[in-house]
């Protein structure tokens, strides 16, 4: 077993292991005067010794065969340098890239392995004081980071097996838990849908994810509700729509928070754009134009800050051409809403003035 002690400088050798062999995929010539010899260098110095943690751990079995193996060929290659031996130092070579990609992925399952070890152990640790919350917010970062570098069957492998989105869900929908880790956790959840939408999709429509994004009230979570929205499109905004959400999501245009307004603007947006008949109607029916219109006239008011006027202005508009270019409704379907919220727009005016200019902006801002 490694020592906590020495955990920290294993993974440090590791990396620095990591991207030697990287490095030697890229240029297999072993000579003194090349440029990657001090990459090289440093494979030949981990030989594995009987006393190295490489040798008496068995979970760096695997690695210390490898190792000895590119050693074994480097020599070789050396012995073949001359152009008198150019096929030899080839084919050399190329068994040099094949064995520094095993050493790469042998190392990077290790890592993994122990980073979502640690997820889960730290996760799973009451959160009694700030270095503990800040503890987890790092080890979730991490985390998405590590699924940004793309697919990685091993990696989900340890992920579905480490039950680490249940773990996730748990923490979401748990209020006594900072919103900070929840937010970082909402985050993770929408990082590992793009990651894998086949596998994470699934989970995400049967758990209590969309709920509890939804009843936290962040910015956040609305801007990984709206996210989620865009990647799994109808099955997501259907769901929203049969537990009773859309009042919630359009309520959110009432908060005295400017980004959890706009947050909420994308999210109604991306719903007029994927949402079905019945879902467009019952954002109309929560009166979601009269707020708009609400929020558009606010910017003429004397303690509106003039920045927020590009906010807020032609919100309207923007919702009518989300409805109009998207891919929800048939054609006599956009018709038919369009004039609805023509209607609406005229009932919640205060002046054939605004009537006139927000009719204008619905009937000709319309063109993408």
């Amino acid at each position: 077993m490694i020592q906590i002690q020495d955990h920290e400088h294993v993974l440090t050798q590791l990396e620095t292991l990591k991207k030697a062999s990287r490095d030697l995929q890229n240029n297999t010539i072993f000579t003194s005067n090349d440029s990657h010899v001090a990459s090289i260098k440093l494979l030949l110095d981990l030989e594995i010794k009987p006393d190295s943690v490489f040798s008496t751990n068995l979970n760096f079995f695997s690695l210390n065969q490898l190792l000895c193996n590119l050693k074994t060929l480097l020599v070789k290659l050396e012995k073949y340098q001359g152009l008198s031996s150019l096929l030899h130092s080839q084919i050399i070579k190329y068994k040099i890239s094949q064995v520094a990609y095993a050493i790469e992925k042998e190392i990077q399952a290790y890592i993994d392995r122990e980073s979502v070890k640690n997820l889960v152990k730290v996760l799973e640790k009451p959160t009694d004081d700030e270095e503990e919350e800040k503890e987890k917010i790092e080890v979730l970062i991490e985390f998405v980071q590590r699924l940004s570098n793309g697919f990685d069957g091993d990696f989900q492998d340890l992920i579905l097996k480490e039950k680490v989105f249940s773990i996730f869900e748990r923490l979401l929908d748990d209020f006594t838990c900072s919103k900070r880790v929840r937010e970082r956790v909402s985050l993770a959840i929408e990082a590992l849908v793009n990651f894998n939408r086949n596998v994470f999709v699934g989970l995400v429509l049967m758990g209590p994810t969309i709920q509890a994004l939804i009843n936290m009230n962040s910015s956040c979570s609305i801007r990984v509700l709206c996210s989620l929205i865009n990647l799994i499109r109808s099955p997501l905004i259907d769901e929203i729509h049969s537990k009773g959400q859309i009042p919630k999501i359009i309520a959110f245009l009432s908060f005295n928070d400017l980004s959890i307004q706009v947050a909420a603007m994308d999210c109604i947006c991306q719903i007029a754009y994927f949402g079905r008949r019945e879902v467009i109607e019952e954002m109309i029916k929560q009166g979601v134009i009269d707020k708009l219109m609400e929020l558009q006239r606010s910017i003429n008011t004397t303690d509106q800050n003039p920045d927020d006027d590009s906010l807020f202005s032609s919100w309207v508009s923007r919702f009518a051409v989300q409805v109009e270019v998207g891919e929800g409704l048939s054609s006599s379907e956009k018709i038919e809403i369009k004039l609805e919220i023509l209607k609406r727009v005229k009932e919640a005016s205060v002046s054939e003035v605004e009537t006139a200019t927000i009719v204008a902006e619905v009937l000709w801002g319309s063109s993408p």
